[in-house]
């Protein structure tokens, strides 16, 4: 009960929160890393996970990673559904838009 009254509290694990799953093992797509990683909703998947890019070291400097938080609306069932479509949609999304996933909107 504490840990309820605390987690309450404390903004964490409210029923009805949606609950991240574990990250998928990343998917490489031309030169991109798509990670699935949907969030749990009372026994359905939501679509959603990281487009990411690693961007190269150059002299002096050390590489960094670009990050898009990707997000959509279908629920699915299953988890390996789940990760099959977030997959599909993120190369879909990536084709379209290409490096400007990551430019500011």
């Amino acid at each position: 009960m504490l840990k309820k009254l605390l987690s309450g509290l404390l903004g964490g694990g409210g029923e009805g929160e949606p609950k991240g799953a574990p990250a998928a093992e990343p998917v490489e797509y031309k030169g991109y890393l798509i990670v699935s990683e949907p969030a749990d909703q009372g026994g359905q998947y939501r679509v959603s996970g990281w487009i990411r890019k690693p961007v190269p070291s150059t002299e002096g400097q050390v590489g960094e990673m670009l990050e898009h938080r990707f997000e959509r609306s279908d629920m699915l069932s299953g988890r390996e559904d789940c990760d099959q479509l977030m997959v599909s949609k993120a190369q879909r999304f990536i084709d379209e838009l290409g490096d400007d996933i990551f430019s500011s909107r």
